[in-house]
């Protein structure tokens, strides 16, 4: 009788992907669909940032990476564009504590060139300052573009003047040093990669998923819904199973 009022148990989580990586999209939708004006989706886009990244670092993930400005959302209005460079400011600023409180490692990949040179500077200032720290890694993909990365490691190489392999190679690239991505996960059911960490995502597996980003950030059971999403495929890397195809006896 009393096993009526026993809470059912939760399946452990055993398989983690050591790197995450988030495509933040559906911020504007999110806020249209509640009649607030389209910017404040991007407010409610960092309200839960840090938690989020704590709850997945609990849990063994060690590498999270956010797309959160690409080479082409240039191509929104002033307005918008201005707002979120000075968001990214002042959330990045706010990172600086965290990071520092929970010995994290920030990133911030892409070009520099086109962000004010405030923010620029910041970014700088925030990856300087958490270099040595070993509890995890968060990047930020920030004016950042998949090709864009590849061309600009390409011309590096070239201008060093010798032959390159797939490792040496990725010395030249932004994300050279990160680990391969396992699981990428894109919001607000739109089923594309967008140009994001096109050499990291070779053999990643990909979730997509109807909520958009600002339900995501705020919402525990997303999050388990992520892990047991990955805990459910199963990564060959190209070997396939062990079975035997000949049918020969052993």
């Amino acid at each position: 009788m009393f096993n009526l009022f026993k809470k059912k148990a939760t399946k452990p989580i055993v398989k983690i992907p050591q790197h995450i990586a988030f495509i933040c999209d559906g911020n504007r939708r999110w806020a249209e669909k509640r009649g607030l004006p389209p910017l404040m989706g991007h407010k409610a886009g960092i309200s839960n940032f840090e938690k989020l990244v704590d709850w997945f670092m609990e849990r063994g993930v060690s590498t999270i990476s956010f797309y959160i400005f690409s080479t082409e959302n240039w191509n929104r209005t002033k307005e918008e564009i201005d707002f979120l460079m000075d968001l990214f400011y002042t959330e990045i600023n706010k990172n600086m504590k965290h990071a520092l409180e929970r010995n994290l490692r920030y990133r911030v990949v892409g070009s520099r060139e086109k962000l004010p040179k405030k923010l620029a500077n910041l970014c700088d200032k925030l990856e300087k300052a958490t270099a040595e720290n070993t509890g995890g890694t968060v990047v930020f993909a920030l004016n950042y573009g998949g090709q864009d990365e590849i061309i600009r490691a390409v011309n590096a190489a070239i201008e060093n003047g010798e032959k390159v392999d797939k490792d040496t190679f990725e010395t030249f690239m932004d994300t050279g040093d990160l680990l391969p991505v396992d699981l990428m996960v894109r919001t607000s059911n739109e089923c594309r990669i967008s140009n994001f960490l096109l050499w990291k995502l070779a053999y990643a597996e990909l979730l997509f998923i109807p909520e958009h980003w600002p339900e995501l950030v705020k919402s525990e059971k997303l999050w388990h819904y992520v892990l047991e999403e990955y805990q459910k495929r199963d990564r060959r890397f190209g070997g396939g199973k062990k079975k035997n195809y000949s049918g020969k006896q052993k």
